[in-house]
């Protein structure tokens, strides 16, 4: 390990690499620094920590939600966007030939309409975050001017964090927006042990060693399931093209444990907390119908119990609905035959199609309920040893640990590239 980092820091090709990224990232720091104008920063803290749904938002915008910057809304219009791109895929045929078998210039078409989807999205999410924060006595009354001012300003940042993730992402060292989400979720750690400080005394002790246990035990857990594949062996038939032979090797297919990795955590999150949000809406509506209404919606919805048990079931639910979306036994079996694979003991075509959803049903059933216990995992902490601050979220877990994973994999392709170069 050490003999790799400093190959990385040696080496003059890799070093201007890590030195722009980390060059952008600190841009980024400093964008979600600045605030937007008349903003009560006591207000928006004490509004933000007492709601969950926004906690997951600051989580996507890289911690710049936390004093509403001019990047408020991070990278998430275009991570909405992405998904429901690939969501649209099971609607038309023709994005998915796009995404799917168009090769790279495809994909590079299937970004771009995700970008200038990303624009309008941007434009809807600005407009009802700025009302119900204005509801909330967070920021002033904004006129026509204002709204319109913001609402730029927020669209604006949102690009400027979409184009930084391009740059970083063309240096091949790490997922541009995986890193930016990463960045704010790290640089919030040392204002949470800060609060933890503050509020230390003796008898929470135990709780703190059993929680770093517990936080170790679940670090590992999280890249055993994310690096856990189940292989499926694959012949290939030998094949006589003039003076030739092809073919005859075998090898595997590779099927993740989690392959829908952190997007059912996000889908479960939308759903049930766009209950509540209506009821933050719906309170300051004059009818008292209406209010009674949004009263019995929050009362509802901060029940840590049924909120929790729900919120495990989504997940659990959408981990097989996405797997469903992204991988299609029908594709992957034709496309065997067509290259002459097969897999031992199980006929081309349609019956290796049900093989293959038969192994991905068992092994997204453990990559569902690991996310489901992931997703959780917060509510359990805090119950049991009232710990808040320094309770590294689920879903901010997940994303630390899986981008840490796919860095190191990419740095480590670098390397190995430039060994091969020099033989």
């Amino acid at each position: 390990m050490f003999k790799k980092l400093s190959l990385l820091f040696t080496v003059p090709d890799l070093r201007r690499k890590v030195f722009f990224v980390l060059l952008m990232l600190l841009l980024f720091r400093v964008a979600a620094a600045i605030p937007v104008p008349g903003v009560d920063p006591l207000r928006l803290k004490s509004f933000l920590a007492d709601n969950q749904f926004f906690g997951l938002l600051n989580i996507f915008s890289g911690g710049a939600l936390s004093n509403l910057s001019i990047v408020m809304l991070g990278v998430g219009p275009f991570i909405t966007a992405t998904i429901i791109m690939q969501l649209l895929t099971m609607i038309f045929p023709r994005l998915k030939e796009l995404y799917q078998e168009e090769g790279e210039m495809g994909r590079q078409k299937f970004n771009q309409y995700s970008r200038l989807l990303s624009v309008p999205l941007s434009l809807v999410q600005s407009y009802g975050l700025l009302v119900l924060l204005i509801r909330q006595q967070v920021i002033p009354a904004l006129d026509f001017s204002g709204f319109a001012m913001n609402m730029i300003i927020a669209t604006a940042g949102t690009l400027f964090l979409m184009w930084i993730g391009e740059l970083i992402s063309e240096k091949n060292i790490g997922n541009g927006v995986s890193l930016i989400i990463f960045a704010g979720i790290i640089a919030g750690l040392p204002f949470s042990l800060q609060q933890e400080l503050f509020t230390f005394s003796a008898d929470k002790i135990p709780g703190y060693l059993v929680f770093a246990v517990v936080s170790l035990a679940v670090i590992a857990g999280v890249v055993v399931v994310t690096e856990g594949q189940r292989n499926i062996p694959v012949s290939y038939a030998k094949r006589v093209r003039g003076m030739k032979m092809y073919g005859g090797v075998s090898t595997h297919l590779p099927l993740r444990v989690n392959q829908a990795g952190v997007i059912p955590i996000i889908f479960a999150v939308s759903i049930i907390l766009f209950p509540g949000l209506i009821g933050s809406f719906l309170a300051g509506m004059p009818n008292v119908y209406v209010q009674n209404f949004a009263r019995f919606l929050i009362q509802v919805f901060n029940n840590q119990w049924l909120y929790g048990a729900v919120y495990f079931l989504m997940v659990f639910v959408f981990t097989y609905f996405y797997t469903a979306v992204t991988f299609d036994p029908h594709a992957i079996s034709d496309n065997l035959q067509k290259q002459g694979g097969f897999i031992l003991g199980i006929r081309p075509g349609r019956p290796t199609a049900d093989f293959l959803h038969h192994i991905i049903n068992r092994i997204t059933l453990v990559g569902g309920l690991f996310l489901g216990a992931v997703a959780v995992l917060p509510l359990v902490v805090r119950s049991l040893f009232g710990i808040q601050a320094l309770t590294l979220g689920g879903t901010a877990l997940l994303i630390v640990v899986s981008v840490v994973l796919e860095t190191m994999k990419q740095i480590d392709s670098q390397l190995v590239m430039r060994e091969y170069e020099s033989i």
